[in-house]
């Protein structure tokens, strides 16, 4: 069903071309748009919808009906008689069907593209329909997933709709309350680059548009249309998993996902097992700032020394001597390969875990 907002469009820019007002009705005479009070015609298009006739003139109005699949859908009511008036009743009739057709090709193209995305269609099903709506089934393509701050109560969907509106191979499309996702249909030599391209543009669009707290995931990309449901939930996973461990991204890539992909899968009893193997009965919540602050930077240091103790502006022996302690609270040493990589993935476990408990899981 065309929204009335689309009708009223259509009809404000067709008298501003041919200066006659139009009035759209539904099949039981109920005004959707119009250009100016045509109140009168609305006892008449009753009566016209009940008639035989596809369009008729009766006291200073023509009056035509516009069908869905043989199915009474509107009545255009147009002011004024005559041939020219007649024929611009005609166009614009004409124009009223095909947006008609448009938007009921777009929303099967929907409907389709949302059960693909779901799972909710056999392989057959997958092929015959790509076929009946003209979609390529051999391209490559990314889903590309789009989150706001602003939840529900955006009109992002639209939005990115609108931006993407010059590309007629791209399928925007959302199939819960918080998310647009958008299934691009790649044609350069660089996929990476075009992706990354577009979810900047994304970005920035519903940025100026008012759109806050914008997170951006994307998935792999695939070469058979049956294969975009893994970008798919490839895609969904990237998001969570930069909420997790990259909150200072606002665009991530599954691919980039790194070892973070394999704690996000742990199931949380066992994740529980090994912080309690590592730490005992401690957490590493339970240190002090400073110790956590010493922590982070010793790892973003590559286990430096010297470099750690000149950014954290403290003498090496004063590092030294709280890696110490740090090994006597929970027997890592992070001077020690082993016991840094054990230390540093017990602190993605916990993080993980603190986030799937706060959404919960």
């Amino acid at each position: 069903m065309i929204s009335n907002q689309i009708l009223q469009n259509t009809i404000d820019g067709l008298k501003n071309i041919a200066r006659v007002d139009l009035c759209v009705m539904d099949a039981d005479g109920k005004e959707v748009a119009s250009t100016t009070d045509m109140s009168s015609s609305v006892a008449i298009s009753a009566d016209f919808a009940a008639s035989p006739a596809d369009s008729q003139e009766i006291q200073g109005y023509q009056y035509f009906k516009i069908y869905d699949e043989q199915q009474l859908e509107y009545i255009l009511v147009v002011g004024g008689t005559g041939e020219d008036v007649y024929m611009v009743g005609k166009m614009a009739a004409f124009q009223i069907q095909n947006l008609l057709v448009a938007y009921k090709e777009r929303f099967d193209k929907d409907n389709f593209i949302k059960n693909l995305l779901l799972d909710n269609l056999l392989l057959v099903d997958i092929y015959s329909r790509s076929k009946k709506l003209h979609i390529q089934t051999d391209v490559p393509r990314v889903v590309v997933i789009v989150e706001s701050g602003n939840g529900k109560d955006s009109n992002a969907l639209e939005l990115a709709r609108t931006h993407l509106s010059s590309s007629g191979k791209d399928f925007v499309t959302a199939v819960d309350e918080n998310n647009v996702i958008v299934v691009r249909e790649l044609s350069e030599a660089d996929p990476a680059k075009e992706i990354e391209r577009l979810a900047r543009s994304l970005e920035q669009f519903l940025q100026k548009e008012g759109i806050h707290d914008i997170r951006i995931a994307y998935g792999t990309v695939v070469r058979e249309i049956k294969e975009v449901s893994r970008s798919y939930k490839e895609a969904k996973m990237a998001l969570d998993v930069g909420k997790i461990f990259f909150d200072e991204r606002d665009i991530v890539a599954y691919s980039e996902l790194g070892i973070g992909r394999l704690i996000y899968q742990l199931p949380i009893p066992l994740c529980r097992m090994f912080i309690k193997e590592i730490f005992g009965g401690k957490s590493p919540d339970d240190f002090d700032e400073e110790t956590l602050s010493t922590i982070y930077k010793f790892f973003e240091n590559s286990l430096n020394v010297s470099e750690t103790s000149r950014q954290l502006f403290i003498h090496r022996n004063t590092l030294v001597y709280r890696l110490d302690k740090l090994q006597k609270t929970t027997g890592l040493d992070l001077r020690v390969f082993e016991d840094a990589i054990t230390f540093k993935i017990a602190l993605m476990v916990v993080k993980y875990m603190k986030y799937m408990e706060s959404t919960d899981y």
